[in-house]
This record gives C-alpha cells, structure tokens and sequence, in this order.
C-alpha cells in the first residue's frame, strides 16, 4: 500500500502536482490545504487575506478527483470564506481531501474538528479551524485493516511554538487515532502538523506508540524552495510498531507545493 501525504499549497502549482500524483499513483491520498468551489467554473481565484494574495486552484478538489478515477474521494471542508475573481467575491470551501482506492474498502471513518468549528461564514480570525479525517481500511491482500488518520494544524501568526490551542489540538488527534483505531491496527496519522519537532504533540502522541518518521529517519526539512521563512519543518508521519516500512521518503524532487509530499510504503 503506498500512501502519500502533501499540504497542496491551494494547488498553486497545479501543472507539476497533477503530473507527480498521476506518476506518483498513490493508493491513499491524503491532501490538505484543498480548495472546493462548486459555485465558479473558473481554473483559479485569488485569495485575499489583508495585503496578502495567494492564487488557488478554484476546483481542486474536482480536478485531483478526476486524476484519480479509481479512488473514492472524500472532501472535508473546514471553513467557507470568499475567493476573488477580480472584484466578484465567490464562495469557496476550504479543507481537507482524502483518496483511496477503490480496492480498499473503507469500513469506518470520523470527520471531526481538532481546533474550532465550522466557519460558514467566513475563514475567520487565526487561528482557524482545522479538521481531520480518520479512516479505517481493508487491505484484502494482506487481509488486515490499517487505520489512516491526516490533519492540517492550526496555524499561528506568531510561530510554531506550543500553545494550549495546540496542546489541546494534539490531545484532540490522539483521541480521534484512539477513536478509529482498533487494538492490533496498523496505525499511519499524517499531515501538516504546523509544529517543531521538538513539540509536545509528539509526547501526547507517543502514548499511543506513533513515531515520527521524518525526524526519526533523520530528515532535515520538509519544506521546498518556494517556502523562504525560517523553519524547515511543518508535516510530519506517524506510525505504530505495526506498521512495516518497506519505504518512507521526504520527497524533495519534483517540486509540488512549498510543502513536499511524505511518501509510504507499508
């Protein structure tokens, strides 16, 4: 089983991220950072956040769905806010999206909230609600379920220091992996965890026996070229004593987002 894990950046680099999940065929998928606006048909809005403008791909969600004919896709929206085609504000959802082959039938799952609420109406101040999504899955050739759980952290203005919003976060996530998971699951959580290696979550996480696999195989950075600021750490994948490893990688080439794809295979 090979899953793959990727903060989409909005689908800013849509082209090169198409082209490396089409290549990269992915049993699971796990994306964040996914814009979803059945309202426009248009290829991409910007995104206006004070002086800050960020163009996204407008129908992300649909255009990885269709790349991915064989998987069932799942979109799990944390906010609806306004994207920009020039000066018509459009309705768009943001979030998380999740793709699985059809092969592995998924036998449970829990879309839940580790920061906040639903904002319909609006992004709202930072830091936002953010989501996860947590699957339980079949694997007929092996004849074992595997448990999948990803989430984008919160994001503070500040920095990636621990705060009780992000301690409370990661007590959140252990609960959702300890909610999904049965006793002898193999259990991979993944995601854009917006934290230093050196964080709190990773103890609250360790109680349920996950291991970093980005720090732990001596990775240095999980950012690409086009993230300038200081800090090279922001994803992160986890994993029980379960769980094989047959290849984890930090993928570094091609360049798909300011975030580069987590690559496993169990």
């Amino acid at each position: 089983m090979r899953i793959i894990c990727l903060n989409g950046w909005g689908g800013r680099l849509h082209r090169e991220l198409v082209a490396y999940i089409r290549a990269a065929k992915p049993d699971v998928l796990c994306l964040q950072e996914v814009v979803h606006t059945p309202a426009s048909d248009k290829d991409s809005l910007d995104y206006r956040d004070g002086d800050h403008v960020l163009p996204q791909r407008a129908n992300m969600f649909r255009d990885i769905a269709r790349v991915l004919p064989d998987h069932v896709a799942t979109f799990c929206p944390a906010a609806q806010g306004d994207l920009w085609d020039g000066d018509t504000a459009i309705p768009s959802q943001f979030g998380l999206a999740t793709f699985v082959h059809k092969r592995f039938p998924v036998i449970a799952q829990i879309q839940a909230f580790v920061h906040g609420a639903f904002s319909p109406d609006g992004y709202g101040d930072h830091p936002r609600a953010r989501n996860a999504h947590a699957l339980r899955l079949h694997d007929y050739e092996r004849s074992w379920p595997i448990s999948v759980i990803h989430t984008h952290g919160l994001r503070d203005l500040a920095g990636k220091m621990d705060t009780p919003a992000r301690i409370a976060q990661a007590h959140k996530l252990a609960d959702l992996v300890r909610a999904i998971a049965e006793p002898c699951d193999r259990i991979v959580l993944c995601g854009d965890f917006n934290v230093e290696p050196e964080s709190e979550t990773f103890g609250i996480l360790a109680e349920l026996g996950l291991k970093d696999l980005v720090t732990g195989r001596g990775f240095t950075s999980t950012r690409t070229s086009y993230y300038r600021k200081p800090g090279r750490f922001a994803d992160y994948m986890l994993v029980n004593d379960r769980v094989e490893v047959r290849l984890f990688d930090v993928v570094t080439d091609p360049e798909v987002s300011d975030h580069c794809p987590l690559l496993l295979e169990v």
